[in-house]
C-alpha cells in the first residue's frame, strides 16, 4: 500500500495488537469457519479472511469448498484428520498473530505443517526452536525432519550435535527408525565420537530394525548405507570378528570384505575412496593405521 508524499506510517503497540487477535483464536463468536481436528475430533473455531490472506493454501481451501457447495453447505466444518489439534492451533496462533508457542512436543509437527501450509515464516521460528533445544533423545528425529524438509542450516546443527554425542545417541529409538538418506548423512561424516566396530555394529541393528518394518532383506536394507562404513579402520582380528557375524546377516557384500582383506595384505590404499581411510574423530588409533593416506586431525 502506498502512502501519499510527506506522510509516515506510525505503529502502536505490537503487543499489544497480538494479545487482542489472540484472544479471536478458536472464540465462537463472530467465527465463520470450523475445522474437525484430529482423531478426538476437536471443533476449532476461525475467521475466513485472516486464513485466507495469511495463507495461501486456505485461500485455496475456501475457494475450493465455494465452488463445490451452494450457499446453504458453505458452513460444512472442514475435516483435518491428520493432525493434532495442539499442533492445529499453534499453526492458527502465528496466522493470527505472527507469533508462536513451541514445546518440544509438537515442534516437530508444526513444522510439517508450516511446509505443507508453506508458511516459510513459521518454518523458520520452528526451525530455530528445533535446533536450540536438541538432546540426546531428539537429535535422529530432528535431523530426520531437516533431511525431508531439506532444511540445510538444521541439518547441520543437528548432525554437529550428533557428532558430539555419538555413543549416546545410536542406541535411541530414533537412530533405529532414521531413513537411510538420513542415516548417510551421519556416517559421511568425520567428527562422529565413536570407534568404528561400534559404530559398525549399531548400523547392523539398525538394518535389522529397518528389514523388518520395510519387509525387505537385511542385504537390500544395507546396500547404501554401508559404503559409508570404514572397514579399513579395522584390525584383521576386528575384520575376522566381523566376517564371522556377516556369514549371519549378509550385511556387508563379500567383496567389500575382500577389499580390506586386500588392504592388510598389501599394506597399500590406492583404489579406495579417501574418505573411507580417514579417521573420524572418536575412532581409536591402530597399529596399521600409519599405512593410511590420510588422517583425521
Amino acid at each position: 500500500m502506498s502512502h501519499p508524499p510527506h506522510s509516515a506510517c506510525l505503529r502502536g503497540s505490537l503487543a499489544s495488537f497480538a494479545a487482542d487477535m489472540r484472544k479471536m483464536i478458536n472464540a465462537p463468536e463472530l467465527s465463520d469457519v470450523k475445522f474437525i481436528v484430529g482423531e478426538e475430533r476437536k471443533v476449532v473455531y476461525a475467521h475466513r479472511c485472516i486464513l485466507a490472506y495469511r495463507c495461501e493454501a486456505f485461500s485455496t481451501m475456501f475457494a475450493k469448498q465455494l465452488l463445490s457447495c451452494d450457499a446453504k453447505e458453505a458452513d460444512i466444518p472442514f475435516v483435518l484428520s491428520d493432525v493434532q489439534p495442539d499442533v492445529f492451533l499453534a499453526v492458527v496462533e502465528f496466522l493470527y498473530t505472527n507469533c508462536v508457542i513451541l514445546s518440544s512436543k509438537i515442534a516437530l509437527d508444526v513444522l510439517t505443517s508450516a511446509v505443507e501450509y508453506g508458511l516459510d515464516d513459521l518454518q523458520k521460528l520452528c526451525v530455530d526452536y528445533i535446533s536450540s533445544t536438541l538432546t540426546v533423545e531428539s537429535a535422529c528425529e530432528a535431523l530426520q525432519a531437516a533431511v525431508t524438509y531439506r532444511q540445510t542450516d538444521m541439518k547441520d546443527k543437528c548432525l554437529a550435535f550428533i557428532e558430539n554425542h555419538t555413543k549416546s545417541i545410536v542406541k535411541t529409538q530414533g537412530f533405529h527408525e532414521l531413513s537411510d538418506s538420513a542415516l548417510l548423512a551421519i556416517l559421511q561424516s568425520d567428527l562422529l565420537t565413536i570407534d568404528e566396530p561400534d559404530l559398525i555394529n549399531f548400523v547392523r541393528k539398525w538394518t535389522h530394525v529397518n528389514s523388518v518394518v520395510l519387509d525387505k532383506s537385511v542385504p537390500e536394507i544395507a546396500k547404501e548405507v554401508v559404503r559409508e562404513l570404514r572397514l579399513f579402520l579395522l584390525t584383521p582380528e576386528e575384520l575376522t570378528i566381523l566376517e564371522a557375524e556377516n556369514k549371519k546377516d549378509n550385511v556387508f557384500p563379500v567383496d567389500k570384505i575382500a577389499e580390506v582383506w586386500k588392504f592388510h595384505a598389501l599394506k597399500k590404499s590406492s583404489g579406495i575412496a579417501v574418505h573411507l581411510l580417514r579417521r573420524r574423530k572418536g575412532s581409536r588409533p591402530r597399529d596399521h593405521h600409519k599405512y593410511l593416506n590420510l588422517y583425521h586431525k
